[in-house]
Order: C-alpha cells, then structure tokens, then sequence
C-alpha cells in the first residue's frame, strides 16, 4: 500500500439532470441547490438521501484536512467471472458510474482538528459490496491506524458481499474482524457511521465491531435485506424493521443522530477519547476544580459539612427517595464537563434505568454509569423507576470493558431500589447478569470510584458500586434489603419498616464507620434536592478530590488494593485459622 503526499481532489458525486430531485421517499419535489444546503435531507419527510463518498468526506472532515492514501493493484476478477457480462466489464462501468475505482476510500483526515484515518465506502460502485479489494482497502486502514496510533472513523453504505469475488469475498469478513481485534487490543477507538444501506456481510464484520456504533436517521441495516427475510420466512415484519431507530430500541447501536448532528457528534467522541483536549480543561494545567457548578458548591460548603452523626435512619431513607433528588442524567449535566450517552447492551435492549457513557470532569476523561430514576411520574415509569432489567447491566458490563479498553477511569452513581424482579428479568438471566457485573468490576484493570447518591438497594445497587473508592452522600443509603422489605418479613408487617431501618443502621455514618464508605459527601441543609446546583458541585469537587487519588495507582497494586478492601469488610482478611488436616 502506498499513500499519496498531497491532498486528492475529490470527484464530484453523479446528480440527475435538471435543477430538480424527486425524494424517493415521499416523492416530493426538491430544488437542488436547497437539497445541497440541506445536506440532501428531505425537508418535507426527514428522509436522508444517499451520498458519494466524497461528500461524505466533506460533511466529516476539516476543510482542506483530506489526504487520500493510494493502494497497490490487484488481482481484478479471481473467478474470471462472468453472468450476462463479463465482472470486469461490471467493474468499468462502476468506477465510470461512481468515479471511484472501488466501493471504498480510504485517507487521513481530521475532524474538530483530531487526526483520524477514514475509510468511507461509496455505495454508487456495485451497491457497496465487498469484495478483495474493498477488504483490503478495509484492513490497510486498520493497519494506518495502528502505525500511527490514530483513531479509526469508517461510514459505511454496503449491500453485502460480492457474489462476483465467491468465496474470496466471503473471506474478507474474517480478514476485515481480523484487523479490527488488532485495533481493540492496540486500544484505539474505532467508530463506525451506519448509513443507509448496510447489509450481508459488511454489517456482520466490521459494520458493527467498532468502538462506537451510530446510525445515521432512517437508515436501514441488517444482515440479510427485508425481501430475503419475507420470502425466506413468510412472516409479516415491523413497519420499522431494519432502521437505525429499531436498532437503537434493540441496544444494537450506540446512537442514532441526524445527517448534521454526526460531525459535532465525532469531534465529542474523538476529544473524550484523547484525540484533543479534555473538554471542559482550562489552559495550562490541563485539570480543574472548577466547573458548572463550582461557585455554588463553595457557598454551600461553609454549611454543609458532612455530619459524623448518626442521623435517625427513617428519616435518611425518606429523604433519599424525595422525587425532585437529583439523579444520574442531573449530575452529568451539571456536575461533569462534558457527556456523550452510549446506549445498548448490542444483544437484546437499551434499558433505560441505567444510562452511561464517555464524560470529562476536572480536566479527566471517564467512563459513567448510574442509574436513573427520572422526576415525572411519566419519567419514573419509562425508566422503570430505576430499577434495571439484565440489559441494564449488560450495558453496564460493554462500558466496563470500554473504559478498560481506553484505560479510562469509571465513575458509577448509584440510586436504585433494586433490580427488577419481574418474570422477563428472570427469562433473560437477571442473576447472571448481576454477578457478571459484580465479578468484572472487581477485577477491572482501571480506577473505580462509586458514589451512592439516594438509594442503594441490594444487589441491584452492588453491581454497579464494586469499586475502589465507595463515596454516600449525607442523604443516602446502602442496605441488603428495603426496611419495607425487611419489616414484612421479620416484623410481619410493612408498617415496622422505620424501626427495620433503625436496626439495619441505615446511613452514611455507619457505613463509612464500618469501613464500607471511603467518605461521605456532604449536601446542601435539608438536602440535595433543595440546592441540586450546589449539591453537584459538592459532589464534583469530591470526584476529582477520589480521581486524583486513585488514578495514581498502576493495575498490579490496583487490583490487590481492591481486593484487600473488599475481604477487610467483614472484620478480617478471610482466610481460614488452619488449613484441614494440620
């Protein structure tokens, strides 16, 4: 593979005649020169007309940015192919058609000023299949990113594999995973642009195994297309069978956002992966305190130090669950710089009682999870009223091994009743899914540090506050079990739950006496929920304060520190006085 030194001029893309387009969804009639202002979305039905790649490099990559790297020839047609014409024939006219001389292009590029490798694929060559060459045009941009340690960005518009190239085609799936497991294990963010088309073998291999996943609107992916689907099956589909927005309601993609909101997308995702500035980060020092919600913080905490007293418990518990205390998506809204959300345990669904995502905060990229409950009671029921169901957790577990992945801190905000206990959650393995999560945290080669924010109820709570740093906030509680919960079975009655909560301790005090908390975080007088500005910059100042600590530590000490901490819980270090026999 060679790479050309200077910027290619880019080709234009084929526009029918006339200074008129029918949309081919709605058939209404656009001028085009307002279809070119509109970045060719139909501003009657929202449909995203198909782009060349080359203006698809100019709507994501820095004017003037673009320098395209030139592959050796190769072997053409291996079958020496031929239907009603001869493959070589087809391969003429599609690069005569398309302007391109195969159905992706590959370069480096930057985006927000981030350098990053691009390969875009054009689906006017031979409806984007893959073939030899397109895979390895593919892996030859895998491999730039890896030599030069930079960000993989792929867009892709495919209708599979090209039955023309046979078996070899059919290989260049494995070929193409194959580059792209170097680059998980090299830690180098990848992330791919779904566009519509994407199908058969391009969505099956490296369509779906970057880093990040997002679709563009209306966009239609899946492995084999709705026609194959119907006549293999006979089987009536959904209306939006196969869209970037079923993919999403599936957890099978990150994000799905709008033809003009994908660039401003990048540039977040690329600086809160280290290719820029840590957003939020001052000039200089590269960290701060400083933040949203720094100067209320500051007036609050002359008041509101922590109380080292115990606090009555019913009166904790009841304080925790107040409606308007602020929840995870609050305090990434005002206590962190920056958050982009990531969706989807890319098996089953997005659930929405766990949100998390990339986030900057004091100068630092980190990796977020929390649960959220939501204000409204419509809210509250959208979001189950934070209680997880298995894909809330597996969600949880792909963030966990993207933060390891990027070497990123974790921060989790924990606030739930507990996990869901329905019969669904039961069906999908609601207990492995727990103690998965429970088990990677504890073992996660990078910085946990976990704050209980309202309630922590049981193992719901735990799997996402295994961690290095255990923080409560004044207003919050851990327990096994609800008092209510606790009171119907050993009281008989529900109504003893205050006195449950009593003698289960519930609160900050006891559980940063007993060793379980590193620290409690104070609030606001009356709490959070009477100052959420002030109680997220109080809350800030003591995740940088934790960070700063804790990211000192290399994985080796990290690991045994945490599982020294979690055996000293109990008292003692767990080991037997004797072994059998001695």
């Amino acid at each position: 593979m060679t790479r050309s030194a200077t910027p290619v001029p880019p080709v234009p893309a084929p526009q029918p005649a006339g200074g008129w387009v029918s949309c081919p969804a709605c058939g209404w009639l656009l001028y085009r020169k307002r279809l070119d202002r509109d970045l060719h979305v139909c501003p009657e039905c929202d449909h995203h007309l198909r782009l060349s790649a080359r203006a698809r490099i100019d709507l994501l990559a820095d004017a003037g940015s673009w320098t395209e790297a030139h592959f050796a020839p190769s072997t053409p047609d291996p079958l020496a192919f031929t239907d009603l014409r001869d493959y070589p024939d087809r391969l003429a006219e599609a690069e005569r058609r398309s302007g391109e001389s195969e159905a992706v292009v590959v370069g480096t590029a930057r985006i927000g000023g981030a350098e990053v490798v691009l390969a875009v694929m054009d689906f006017g060559f031979l409806g984007g299949s893959m073939g030899v060459e397109v895979g390895r045009r593919v892996s030859g941009a895998a491999e730039l990113a890896l030599e030069r340690s930079l960000p993989l960005v792929t867009v892709c518009a495919s209708g599979g594999a090209r039955m023309q190239e046979g078996v070899f085609s059919l290989l260049q799936m494995a070929r193409v995973s194959c580059a792209f497991g170097r680059l998980r294990e090299a830690g180098l963010l990848s992330v791919c642009v779904l566009t519509d088309p994407t199908y058969g073998g391009v969505s099956a291999s490296f369509a779906t195994l970057a880093s990040v996943l997002v679709g563009e609107r209306g966009a239609h992916v899946g492995f084999a297309g709705p026609r194959v689907v119907q006549e293999t099956i006979r089987a009536e589909l959904p209306r939006d069978f196969q869209t970037a927005e079923f993919l999403m309601s599936h957890g099978l993609v990150d994000r799905v956002e709008s033809r003009a909101e994908l660039r401003p997308l990048l540039v977040r995702l690329l600086a809160l992966h280290g290719a820029g500035p840590v957003p939020g980060a001052p000039a200089g020092d590269g960290s701060a305190d400083e933040g949203p919600s720094a100067d209320r913080a500051e007036d609050a905490d002359e008041d509101a130090e922590a109380d080292d007293t115990d606090a009555d418990p019913w009166d904790v518990v009841q304080r925790a669950r107040v409606t308007e205390r602020p929840t995870t998506l609050d305090y990434l809204h005002t206590a962190f710089d920056d958050f982009v959300e990531l969706h989807g345990d890319r098996v089953f669904a997005d659930d929405p009682a766990v949100v998390g995502g990339v986030a900057a905060i004091g100068g630092r990229r980190v990796v977020v999870l929390g649960h959220e409950k939501g204000h409204t009671v419509r809210e509250r029921v959208a979001r189950n009223f934070g209680m997880p169901h298995p894909e809330g957790y597996r969600k949880a577990l792909r963030l966990l091994d993207h933060a390891e992945s990027f070497g990123l801190p974790v921060v989790t905000l924990v606030d739930t009743p507990g996990a869901h206990p329905g019969p669904e959650a039961e069906e999908r393995g609601q207990s492995h899914a727990i103690a998965e999560a429970i088990l990677r945290s504890s073992r996660l080669r990078v910085p946990v540090v976990s704050v209980v924010t309202g309630e922590g109820g049981s193992g719901g709570a735990l799997a996402l506050c295994t961690s290095d740093r255990l923080l409560v906030m004044e207003n919050a509680f851990l327990s096994v079990i609800s008092p209510e919960g606790c009171a119907a079975i050993l009281w008989r009655t529900a109504v003893a739950a205050p006195t449950a909560a009593r003698a289960m301790r519930l609160g900050a005090a006891h559980l940063r006496s007993a060793g379980i908390a590193t620290a409690v975080v104070p609030e606001p007088p009356g709490g959070a929920h009477t100052d959420p500005l002030a109680a997220a910059g109080l809350l800030r100042r003591a995740l940088v304060r934790e960070l700063d600590d804790v990211c000192r530590l290399d994985p080796a000490t990290l690991l045994d520190t945490r599982a020294r901490r979690l055996a000293r819980i109990s008292g003692d270090d767990g080991r037997p006085l004797q072994t059998v026999g001695s």
